[in-house]
């Protein structure tokens, strides 16, 4: 066997289900999950309709790099989403939804060979940066997020030691679980970090189509439109990773992709030609038109927005919330209580589910920046987000 697998710690879910074994929900509440950040809202029909349109492919092996009219599909996106002129046959790559792409990325870019090879990630994270980086054959640093700064992680913490073993740095803006949106001058440190030390950097923006406030502080800034902006427009050593998943309500759908520096994709595919991760005919035709419109997109952010704009009102009184920047999550405080028993609680007498912040982040620099917070992924409808706010309120008030 592989020993690096030994390095991989349990997903979060799994440690979920371990320290709720022994509860019994309370039976007097229908079951509402805030755990999961699972979309639920309806697929929109068009690309149902693609995809029954389009059967016919499943005869043919489709190839790694994606059809024409789907990198040019892409790109176009990213023009009129950023700004960003990109040549679809260089700088775009479809892949199977940014998780398997955030995974199969590092074991490109990643040596091993080299001493204290190294990635940096966001702490809290998406445990994915964090196994692609061990399995790689990396060490991991991380970068806490500052609640006095929006959240952002505090890349000051990462000494000069550790940068110049860095090889790969994964940035997620807007961020899960925090829901924080990187400024440029944020960008602009990152990238004089990378001139001097010559690494990778993943921009993983699978969160930027639901957001809340209106221009101009909206929609929020892209790594390859900062960079643009910086005059690094031939983006060397940057790539962003996007996917329809929470964009257009299709997380089965398992489609994405990769843009950036043309250099870099050209690896990763060859990579991904011998991984086997070529993306099927049928869903390359639903993804052509998921990217083709922004109508079922509109009308998505416009459902996130009436849920944010109920639920949070009711929550802030008894957690430390506030609307975020993006994204769909909430990233509350529980006031000095532990998060992993404020959740239990929760679930056993009110039969809500919440992620304690705690499972989505490490110890590092001297404490867990997800502890005593909790993560609530309103990906419900209107009704049941709100009946769980009311129930979570009750709670609160039962302990004080």
């Amino acid at each position: 066997m592989n020993p690096l697998l030994t390095r991989l710690q349990p997903y979060p879910f799994e440690r979920l289900r371990a320290i709720t074994a022994d509860i019994l929900p309370s039976p007097a509440h229908r079951a509402i999950g805030l755990g999961i950040g699972e979309p639920r809202h309806a697929a929109p029909a068009l690309i149902e309709d693609a995809l029954r349109g389009n059967l016919q492919a499943l005869s043919k092996y489709p190839a790694t790099a994606g059809e024409p009219r789907l990198r040019e599909a892409c790109a176009a996106w990213v023009q009129r989403r950023y700004g960003v002129t990109l040549d679809a046959a260089t700088q775009v790559l479809p892949v199977n939804g940014s998780r398997e792409a955030l995974f199969a990325l590092a074991q490109t870019v990643i040596d091993p060979t080299q001493p204290g090879a190294t990635v940096v990630c966001p702490n809290p994270f998406y445990q994915i940066y964090e196994g692609a980086a061990l399995l790689a054959g990396a060490q991991t640093a991380f970068a806490n997020s500052d609640p006095a700064r929006n959240f952002t992680a505090d890349w000051a913490q990462i000494d000069a030691a550790t940068w110049s073993r860095t090889q790969l740095l994964y940035v997620c803006s807007p961020g899960n679980p925090t829901g924080a949106v990187m400024p440029l001058e944020e960008w602009r440190a990152l990238f004089e970090l990378q001139d001097r030390h010559g690494f990778v950097i993943a921009s993983d923006e699978c969160y930027s189509e639901i957001y809340f406030r209106d221009a101009p502080q909206a929609p929020p800034l892209g790594a390859l439109q900062a960079a643009q902006a910086l005059g690094r427009g031939d983006f060397k050593r940057l790539v962003m990773l996007t996917s329809l998943s929470k964009r257009s309500n299709v997380p089965g759908l398992r489609s994405g992709f990769v843009a950036g520096d043309a250099a870099l994709l050209k690896q990763f595919l060859l990579y991904r030609t011998y991984h086997g991760s070529a993306m099927g005919g049928v869903v390359q035709a639903a993804s052509i038109a998921a990217w083709n419109d922004e109508a079922h997109v509109l009308a998505n952010r416009e459902l996130y927005r009436a849920k944010f704009a109920q639920v949070t009102p009711l929550l802030a009184p008894v957690l430390d919330v506030a609307l975020p920047d993006a994204g769909f999550y909430l990233w509350a405080g529980t006031r000095g209580r532990d998060d992993i028993a404020f959740m239990r609680g929760l679930l056993a007498q009110y039969n809500v589910q919440v992620l304690p912040g705690s499972l989505l982040a490490r110890q590092a620099h001297g404490l867990n920046p997800g502890s005593g917070r909790i993560r609530l992924a309103l990906v419900a409808g209107v009704d049941e987000c709100v009946a769980a706010a009311r129930r979570i309120v009750s709670y609160t008030q039962s302990l004080s």
